[in-house]
C-alpha cells in the first residue's frame, strides 16, 4: 500500500453560487483514470482512510466536497442530484481530467447514477454501493426520527439515532464495534453546519426518488452492498442495476451499509478490478457476484 500522502492538493471552486472543494492525491504509479470518491450525507474529503490510500496504488484519487457535503455549501433539500453533477464536472474542468472511474455510495450514489445519464463521457466507469431507487417505506420512520433529533434535540440521543439508522443488528458483520464507535464520534462531533447539510440531504431523500431510471445509463456501472444492508436492502440495489445497460452486481460478505468501514480493503480490491476491466470471477469476500449483462431485463 503506497504511503501516506503528506500534501495532498485541496483546492476550492465555484459554480452557480456555491463554493465547493477537491482533494487531490497523486499516485507514484497510477495505470487507471483517476478515481473520484463520494460518499453518503455526511461524508467529508478527509473521511475516506484506507479505501483513498488502497486506491493510490492504481491511481490518483480526488475527494470532493460537492455542495451538500463537508466544508462546501449547503444544498438546498427542494434541489436534487443535478446540481452536484454539474459542479462535479466543473470541478474536473478546473483539475484539466477529461475522464475518471466514479465511486459514488449511499446517498451519493444518485450523483453517480445522474451524471453516468447526462455526462456519459467523463466518465470511464462507474461503482454504485448501497443504492436503490427510493427510500423504502420502512427505513423512513428511523431516518424522520435522526432528522427530528437533529433539528431539535437532545443533542446526545442524535449519534446514536444516526448510527441506528446506518447500520444492521446482525451479529455476523465485521469490525462492528469498531465502526459503531467511529461512526458515534463523527455524529457526535458534527457541528451546525454539518447537522444543517444532514438535515437538507435527509430531507432531500424523503421527499422525492433521487434515481430516475427512465433514460438508461450507458456507463459499465458496478453495483454492490453488504450482504446485511438494512437501510439499501441488497434485493433493492439489485433491482436498481437492471436499468443500465451494461451492469454488474456484487454482495459483499460479512458486511452492511458501511463497507467503505467495514471492508476498505476488499471495496479497493472490487474497484481496482472493475475500473481495470478485469474479470471479477469468484471473490472470496461475495456472497453474490453476477454479470447482469447475461441475465434478460425482465429478471
Amino acid at each position: 500500500m503506497p504511503r501516506t500522502p503528506i500534501n495532498p492538493h485541496v483546492r476550492r471552486h465555484r459554480w452557480a453560487g456555491y463554493t465547493y472543494w477537491s482533494r487531490q492525491t497523486r499516485s507514484e504509479s497510477p495505470r487507471l483514470d483517476p478515481v473520484v470518491l463520494v460518499g453518503g450525507a455526511l461524508h467529508r474529503k478527509e473521511d475516506w482512510g484506507r479505501v483513498e490510500q488502497g486506491m493510490l496504488a492504481a491511481a490518483d484519487v480526488i475527494c470532493p466536497d460537492l455542495p451538500g457535503w463537508g466544508a462546501a455549501d449547503l444544498l438546498p433539500p427542494y434541489l436534487g442530484p443535478d446540481v452536484p453533477v454539474e459542479a462535479l464536472v466543473r470541478l474536473l474542468d478546473d483539475l484539466g481530467i477529461a475522464k475518471v472511474n466514479l465511486f459514488a455510495g449511499s446517498y451519493g450514489s444518485s450523483v453517480g447514477y445522474r451524471m453516468a445519464q447526462t455526462h456519459p463521457d467523463r466518465l470511464a466507469r462507474l461503482v454504485l454501493a448501497g443504492t436503490m431507487g427510493a427510500i423504502p417505506d420502512e427505513s423512513r420512520p428511523m431516518m424522520r426520527a435522526a432528522v427530528a433529533l437533529a433539528e431539535n434535540g437532545p443533542r446526545e440521543r442524535f449519534g446514536p439515532a444516526a448510527v441506528d439508522a446506518l447500520m444492521s443488528p446482525h451479529p455476523d458483520i465485521i469490525a462492528k464495534a469498531v465502526v459503531r464507535r467511529v461512526l458515534s464520534m463523527r455524529f457526535g462531533d458534527a457541528d451546525e453546519a454539518d447537522l444543517a447539510k444532514f438535515v437538507a440531504n435527509t430531507h432531500r431523500l424523503l421527499s422525492r426518488d433521487l434515481i430516475d431510471p427512465s433514460v438508461p445509463p450507458t456507463v459499465p456501472t458496478l453495483f454492490t452492498t453488504g450482504e446485511h444492508d438494512t437501510l439499501t436492502p441488497p434485493a433493492l440495489c439489485r433491482a436498481l442495476a437492471f436499468t443500465c445497460l451494461e451492469s454488474w452486481y456484487v454482495e459483499i460478505a460479512r458486511a452492511d451499509h458501511l463497507i467503505h468501514l467495514e471492508r476498505p480493503a476488499q471495496l479497493v480490491d472490487l474497484m481496482t478490478r472493475f475500473f481495470a476491466e478485469e474479470e471479477l470471477g469468484d471473490l472470496p469476500y461475495a456472497t453474490v457476484v453476477e454479470d447482469l449483462r447475461r441475465i434478460p431485463v425482465a429478471a
